[in-house]
């Protein structure tokens, strides 16, 4: 999630417990807890998706084998991409869809990359160029002027959009599944496989669709190590390092980009922190989400924050990695050119120590990162951009 963190207003599809953008109430959430266990997600088979509405078809779509992740870098994740091809042949747009995941005691979370049809060549050569099924792709696909269309992370299952909203899906569109492998359990050391699939909701242009846009909206982390804690990895400057020798320079260099836009150049550690995103031009906003990893404790999206006039899009006050749904909002929400969106984490380095997958880890000061052990702060906001 790092090479997009930074732009205001990306394509995103966060994926809901079969709840719709248009305004309807969101499916119960399971109760928090302040403290979760690390990939302990409930075994059975995924909910049934619910019926097709008028013009919509399912379309399935498996990674072509089962695939054995290996974490580079001396870490314990890899993001492999798999190329898979939806075989579209008319204007279309994803209404809704569904990931199920094959192996949950791995897959950490999924996105899927549109791959407009002018990009699918290079697409395939990137496929064909690398070894073994898929290619290793921290940040995001590789492709160049990908857009990102589906996301699953624990506690989602089907997201259905709104009557008449959707992602654009050209004919000759491909897809990219990026899927991140969380190996915590084998100590980076491969183990076992997954092959893992998407069912796609589709529907043509008539009526008229509505495509969607996502604003992102990222905070840097600046926590430090707790005063129980101590070893190299508690310096910051080493633990900055570290991501970058795990996932590349694009991933490494994200927590210092994030504090210069976010903090005046300037680090603040601390348990929480924030980011203010003026708004470019008007939207409407049909729902919301938030992504941290395993230390995150609350997250909250505000419009323009300590105004006459502010709002509250997003509040979570006791976060779950296992309740990453979608939460619609109660009615769409108009949002003004310059217009001041702010996102707020908070995490707790304490909780290293209550994780059985965390407490064998070393300690470190913790910034942003794609790794399970590493963290995030990412609000995300589903709409239009059409006031």
């Amino acid at each position: 999630m790092s090479k997009r963190i930074v732009v205001v207003v990306a394509v995103l599809a966060m994926v809901g417990a079969s709840a719709a953008c248009g305004g309807a109430s969101p499916a119960a959430a399971p109760p928090s807890s302040p403290v979760h266990s690390a990939h302990e997600h409930a075994a059975g088979p995924p909910p049934s998706p619910e019926p097709l509405r008028a013009g919509e078809r399912f379309v399935t779509l498996k990674m072509p084998e089962p695939y054995q992740p290996v974490a580079p870098g001396g870490g314990t994740d890899e993001y492999r991409c798999f190329l898979v091809d939806p075989k579209i042949t008319s204007p279309s747009y994803l209404t809704g869809s569904q990931f199920l995941p094959q192996n949950q005691d791995i897959v950490h979370h999924a996105i899927f990359f549109r791959i407009a049809p002018e990009g699918a060549a290079k697409a395939r050569a990137l496929d064909k160029s690398t070894p073994g099924e898929g290619w290793q792709c921290f940040g995001d696909s590789g492709v160049p002027n990908d857009a990102w269309v589906a996301h699953w992370a624990p506690g989602a299952n089907e997201v259905l959009l709104g009557e008449h909203l959707g992602y654009e899906m050209p004919p000759g569109s491909l897809l990219v599944m990026q899927v991140h492998y969380n190996l915590l359990a084998t100590g980076g050391k491969s183990g076992p496989t997954d092959q893992s699939s998407i069912r796609l909701r589709l529907a043509g242009d008539t009526p008229p669709v509505t495509p969607l846009d996502t604003f992102q909206l990222a905070a840097p982390i600046e926590l430090p190590c707790t005063a129980q804690e101590s070893g190299p990895l508690c310096d910051r400057a080493a633990a900055v390092q570290d991501v970058g020798k795990r996932f590349g320079e694009d991933v490494g260099g994200t927590e210092e980009h994030l504090v210069s836009e976010c903090s005046g150049g300037q680090p603040v550690p601390g348990t929480t922190q924030h980011c203010d995103y003026p708004m470019p031009g008007p939207a409407t906003v049909y729902a919301a989400a938030g992504h941290m990893h395993l230390l995150g404790r609350s997250i909250k999206i505000e419009l323009n924050p300590g105004t006459a006039g502010a709002k509250t899009l997003l509040d979570i006050p006791q976060y779950n990695f296992d309740d990453q749904a979608l939460r619609p909002l109660a009615a769409p929400m108009k949002l003004n050119r310059g217009d001041v969106v702010r996102v707020t984490c908070t995490h707790d380095a304490g909780l290293r120590k209550l994780l059985p997958q965390l407490r064998q880890l070393p300690p470190r000061y913790v910034v942003w990162g794609d790794g399970t052990a590493d963290e995030m702060c990412l609000g995300l906001l589903i709409g239009t951009t059409a006031g």
